[in-house]
């Protein structure tokens, strides 16, 4: 007998005992081994570490087969009452379905992998042609991303996912890739926030739109043209971007919203949470996957501006002013966590790895890390206690210890592993957290939950020769929403660290002055006939 996943139904149950055993056997975070403090564990051994990555796994199909069984084809599953819904992100374009699909690859689920392409290749077109709205920014990272990724993990002859895939992902990709390029029809180049997949921009709707709108594109549209052939999604892309970077302050900084018909700032906010994070992490990641040493530059300069104005004395990041570097809410916000590990791709470990420890004690604290954490009053901010089952911290988890094999970051990946299992656990999936202080339940479950959280944690304690590729910084890449994309070629050397190659700043010192500005490229100078006359 099998689930609708194809797994044997004894896999279930056996599968449902495992965070039970981890907790019977008095394996969790919170009893692992201590040295001298807590960013000094010793190492996770590897019954542990297999125990733990089964736990991940379970979480997985405990959840996806819950939407299966209970929510399919709605975009995501209430898991408390076990019913399914549509989200005002995208009013039934089957998000769960499409960002659970490449986390199947991960697990080496081909048979299930098969079947979700074929359905969608028949039926997937029908929830794009409706009109109705959606957020650019979410169908964009999670259904778009979802489909260039899983159409490239299709082609590769050795995963042997499918023996008769015929690019049905990718005339999928170029029909909402066409769809979604509409909203970047404005005077700025800049998108608009929402608009309908049927008819584009509706009347009345706002022109305001985040920074991350805006600038969390370039990986999708940049593949999109170069497995299309049709340059426009790039130039679209490029030029949202540097329409935003062209408008950032003297200071260096960005805002988080702005119009897009007039390009002018609506929001002042400045930091690395909400609205703007994943502006910075593409630029690494499309210089990572291009080359193009303008996306490095525009990066790194913003880099700097946030250290100096951004970053507090004492190491934390607040949101400030955009004109002045003023604080404006001293809160450290969920959405910073997967700053450490963009760092680390850069290759700066001395900044990550403390910043992370900052992090990662709040979870310990609480046991989930609140929307938004007080600095001054040393609480989670009033009405912003609410953990969404957010990937973040996770996230940071993977990339550090991807690229120190210190196993601290092990068992950070085992306390988020072992509250999720005590606290977020209900009979259909994982219900995000209200409040973290008292641990009540909200009955929701974000997409994303399947796309990023799992799948971090999964990766954080897999070694297998199956996603080996998937796990080294020379092959792959993970667009916000952690979907997979393959790099043509691997990154500079500098970028490349592992547990035995360490940081080399010194690339990093010749391109960058003393104020984090590009040093400009002497240019030759060239030989007047006159100078070569009196030689």
């Amino acid at each position: 007998v099998t689930d609708r996943g194809g797994r044997p139904v004894w896999q279930l149950v056996v599968g449902t005992l495992v965070a039970m055993a981890l907790v019977a056997a008095g394996i969790t975070a919170a009893t692992a081994p201590v040295s001298k403090g807590s960013a000094e564990l010793k190492p996770m051994d590897e019954a542990t570490r297999e125990r733990y990555r089964e736990a991940a796994k379970e979480m997985f199909y405990h959840s996806y087969d819950s939407y299966l069984l209970h929510a399919f084809p709605k975009d995501e599953l209430r898991p408390i009452a076990c019913k399914g819904h549509d989200t005002h992100n995208c009013h039934g374009c089957l998000l769960t379905f499409y960002d659970a699909l490449d986390t199947l690859v991960v697990l080496g689920n081909r048979t299930e992998f098969a079947r979700v392409v074929k359905w969608l290749s028949i039926h997937g077109a029908a929830a794009f042609d409706r009109d109705q709205t959606v957020s650019v920014f979410e169908t964009n990272i999670r259904v778009l991303g979802s489909l260039i990724s899983n159409h490239m993990l299709a082609k590769r002859e050795d995963l042997e996912l499918m023996s008769d895939y015929n690019d049905e992902l990718l005339t999928l990709a170029l029909d909402l890739g066409n769809r979604l390029l509409r909203a970047y029809m404005t005077p700025t180049g800049l998108p608009w926030g929402s608009i309908s997949l049927k008819t584009g921009p509706k009347f009345g709707e706002t022109p305001v739109t985040a920074t991350a709108t805006g600038g969390t594109v370039l990986l999708e549209f940049i593949l999109l043209s170069q497995l299309s052939g049709e340059k426009k999604f790039a130039r679209a892309a490029e030029k949202a971007t540097k329409a935003l970077w062209q408008r950032r302050s003297e200071i260096g900084l960005l805002g988080s919203h702005v119009n897009v018909e007039t390009g002018e700032w609506v929001y002042f906010d400045s930091g690395i949470g909400g609205g703007i994070d994943s502006f910075y992490e593409y630029l690494m990641k499309a210089h990572l996957l291009t080359g193009k040493s303008s996306y490095l530059e525009m990066f790194e300069e913003g880099v700097n501006a946030i250290s100096r104005h951004v970053r507090r004395s004492d190491g934390w990041y607040v949101d400030v002013d955009m004109r002045s570097g003023s604080v404006m809410f001293p809160y450290y916000r969920s959405l910073q966590s997967f700053w450490p590990g963009l760092l680390t791709l850069w290759g700066d470990l001395d900044e990550a790895r403390p910043l992370f420890d900052k992090f990662y004690a709040i979870w310990r604290r609480y046991g989930f890390l609140p929307e938004a954490f007080n600095l001054a009053s040393d609480e989670p901010q009033q009405g912003l206690g609410q953990y969404p089952l957010r990937p973040e911290l996770a996230e940071s988890a993977f990339f550090l210890h991807r690229s120190t094999g210190d196993d601290h970051f092990r068992w950070a990946g085992a306390a988020i592993i072992d509250s999720l299992n005590t606290h977020a656990r209900v009979q259909c999936g994982y219900a995000a957290v209200e409040n973290v202080s008292t641990k009540v339940l909200r009955d929701h479950m974000d997409s994303y939950f399947l796309a990023e959280t799992v799948k971090y944690l999964y990766l954080l304690f897999d070694d297998s020769a199956w996603t080996q590729d998937f796990r080294d910084p020379a092959k792959y890449i993970f667009n916000t929403e952690a979907h997979l994309l393959p790099l043509p070629k691997p990154p500079a050397d500098e970028f490349l660290l592992g547990p035995t190659k360490k940081p080399d700043y010194t690339r990093r010192r010749k391109r960058i002055d003393r104020n984090g500005k590009y040093k400009p490229k002497k240019k030759k100078e060239k030989k007047t006939t006159e100078a070569k006359s009196e030689m």
